[in-house]
């Protein structure tokens, strides 16, 4: 669940389904005769219609409401897509499998909405789960990894079962960096042994940024109307800014990991990927609630059923008090002038800048929550292994070490697992370094970070650029830091949400949103009213470089 988190400053498909691969044809995906002769000069895929692009959740629900598709048409035109694209056409490679139950799962909730029985606003809507949320279906979970192979859980998680209560239908295990991006400090951002090396959205040649790549890409690429990731420091939010599509990370604790593959329970949680700010919301609110299996949930109770749509305020920056972190300038010139950009369209809306809102201890952070990391990654992990996997030969972190050296070839053909052997290193969760690591990423990020500096200026959220754009990806090299914003809501375990807020030579930037615990509502309404304010969001092409010459 790390992202590119700057740790360099921190630190195959397996069954498409029947019906999917013998629709491969269709006319929204398929290459027409002229394309396949040649007479176009863009790739078939950019110059075919597909019917559902863009489509968001609200109107996805209208069209199975007012009789014009049902959900298992939809559900075929998302798995025809994704059978003609991923690992053809372009081979985004943003899929590790389907679920072969999908049609059936959607002519089901077709028949409930028939006699009357409508879940919610996911009644019927596909969604795609990154491969660490268990899902006690036709699918397995594996973090992307052969040592996990075949691997199917005997119960979902509880993302996944909210997201079957609400009527969601899970269509797919997106790809994603290897044990949540947990493994390398030479990792390329995006690759599993399994699902090989995801591209982005925009330019499949560049990098989709991760963990979530495969969620991020996805969504952007239009093969479902929503996905799930899940972040320690970075994995909704980069994949989501350099993907172009919009990335919530709730408050640690709003959503239940129980389920989840784990880096860190301190920091980790599950949280929507979408197109839109509505869409995200929509998603968040079956996700929220406490769950018995998971303490650290306890205080979600008060969120339960609260419906996140109703926060959707486009006029909400009026008035609001905005934080420019401005550290985080500097970088890069045209992700500066982005910003400027954005702060004068928030400005224009009615938002009050409160500029240079700095947080002074950012930079202190990074290790002693590096270090947290590390110790219950080790701590968390085999808990899981121990729960769920004994018999793949998986309990503890030598074993995984041991496998990855016997594999090498499919795991540690690019880079290795410095990180898994510096976390097996580590003692118990009693260790004096671990408790002292742990408070003083809280108090730096918490008591003398977010929560002061929101204090201080009464701020209603801080705004910096998520990331930098999308480089190329380098499997021989390892991949950039992203230069990104995400540590300081991620270590605090404090919500964010970042919204497209333009492009630099065709490839797209977000902007982040974070502030108080517990105040994904605020962030919500914040981020919508920016969105409506600006529509930054494009249609994601999937060329297979970018043309520079043209840019």
């Amino acid at each position: 669940m790390s992202g590119s988190m700057d740790r360099r400053d921190f630190i195959k498909v397996g069954s498409l389904g029947a019906a999917a691969a013998a629709t491969v044809g269709t006319a929204a995906c398929a290459p027409s005769d002229a394309a396949q002769d040649g007479a176009n000069a863009e790739p078939w895929w950019t110059t075919q219609a597909f019917e559902l692009e863009e489509a968001t959740i609200a109107e996805l629900s209208a069209d199975m409401a007012e009789g014009r598709r049902s959900s298992a048409e939809i559900t075929q035109l998302y798995l025809d897509r994704i059978a003609a694209l991923d690992r053809q056409g372009p081979q985004l490679r943003s899929i590790i499998e389907t679920n072969p139950d999908a049609i059936r799962i959607a002519a089901e909730l077709d028949a409930e909405r028939a006699a009357g029985n409508i879940r919610g606003p996911l009644h019927g809507i596909p969604i795609v789960v990154k491969d660490n949320v268990d899902t006690a279906d036709g699918m397995t979970t594996t973090a992307g990894s052969y040592a996990l192979e075949g691997h199917v859980a005997s119960r979902d998680s509880h993302v996944a079962a909210q997201l079957r209560a609400a009527g969601a239908i899970i269509l797919a295990k997106a790809n994603l960096s290897e044990w949540a991006n947990f493994r390398s400090t030479r990792s390329s951002s995006g690759w599993s042994g399994r699902g090989g090396q995801c591209g982005n959205a925009y330019a499949v040649d560049r990098n989709p940024c991760g963990s979530s790549a495969g969620s991020g890409a996805a969504a952007s690429a239009n093969f479902c109307a929503g996905s799930i990731g899940t972040e320690t420091n970075g994995s909704i939010v980069c994949p989501s800014s350099v993907n172009g599509v919009v990335g919530l990370k709730p408050t640690v604790g709003l959503v239940s990991r129980a389920g989840i593959i784990p880096i860190a329970h301190t920091q980790d949680t599950a949280g929507p990927m979408t197109r839109t700010v509505a869409d995200a919301a929509a998603m968040l609110t079956a996700l929220a609630g406490p769950d018995p299996r998971d303490p650290m949930s306890a205080p979600a109770a008060q969120y339960a059923g609260t419906d996140y749509t109703t926060f959707l305020d486009a006029n909400a920056l009026q008035g609001a008090r905005i934080g420019i972190e401005r550290s985080y300038f500097g970088a890069d010139p045209n992700r500066d002038g982005l910003m400027e950009a954005a702060i004068v369209a928030m400005a224009n809306a009615g938002a009050t800048i409160i500029d240079n809102a700095n947080l002074v201890n950012r930079r202190l952070i990074s290790e002693p929550s590096y270090q947290v990391l590390l110790y219950e990654f080790k701590a968390d992990l085999e808990i899981y292994f121990q729960s769920v996997a004994p018999e793949l030969g998986m309990r503890t972190l030598d074993d995984l070490i041991a496998f990855n050296e016997s594999n090498l070839g499919r795991e540690m053909p690019w880079f290795g697992q410095e990180i898994v052997i510096e976390a097996n290193e580590k003692g118990d969760l009693s260790s004096r370094e671990y408790l002292e690591a742990k408070e003083t990423a809280r108090r730096y990020s918490q008591d003398e970070g977010i929560d002061a500096l929101m204090e201080e200026h009464q701020l209603d959220a801080i705004v910096a650029p998520t990331t930098r754009s999308a480089w190329k990806t380098d499997l021989i090299n390892g991949g950039l830091s992203s230069l990104g914003s995400s540590s300081n809501a991620a270590v605090a375990g404090y919500p964010s949400i970042t919204v497209p807020m333009g492009f630099v030579h065709g490839l797209p930037i977000g902007m982040l949103f974070f502030g108080r615990a517990w105040d994904e509502a605020g962030l919500i309404r914040l981020a919508y009213s920016y969105e409506q304010a600006t529509h930054h969001r494009r249609p994601a092409r999937m060329l297979p470089t970018l043309d520079l010459r043209n840019l």
